[in-house]
């Protein structure tokens, strides 16, 4: 019985990117919901938008969240992307 060899996947810069922008997806969408328990993007007690204003919220804290990252975030990313990467690696 002949046996099968599997090759590790070849790792590409294309894959790398794919991989770190999943990573920073991720640390961003956990900023937006550490944004979310913190209050912001809440409507203040005497001037509230109503609903409207309460659904944006959420753009707000994204975009907010997405701009962390960016700027550097709290290295979530970076410790995501490089699990990520070894577990590719492993397969």
């Amino acid at each position: 019985m002949a046996e099968i060899v599997t090759m590790p996947p070849i790792i590409t810069p294309q894959r790398d990117a794919a991989l770190r922008a999943a990573a920073e997806q991720l640390e961003a969408g956990f900023l937006a919901e550490m944004l979310k328990a913190s209050g912001v993007g809440d409507s203040p007690e005497g001037f509230g938008g109503g609903t409207g204003e309460d659904q944006f919220a959420s753009f707000l804290r994204q975009a907010q969240a997405e701009a962390m990252v960016r700027g550097g975030g709290i290295g979530l990313a970076e410790s995501l992307f490089h699990a990520l990467k070894e577990k590719e690696n492993a397969n």
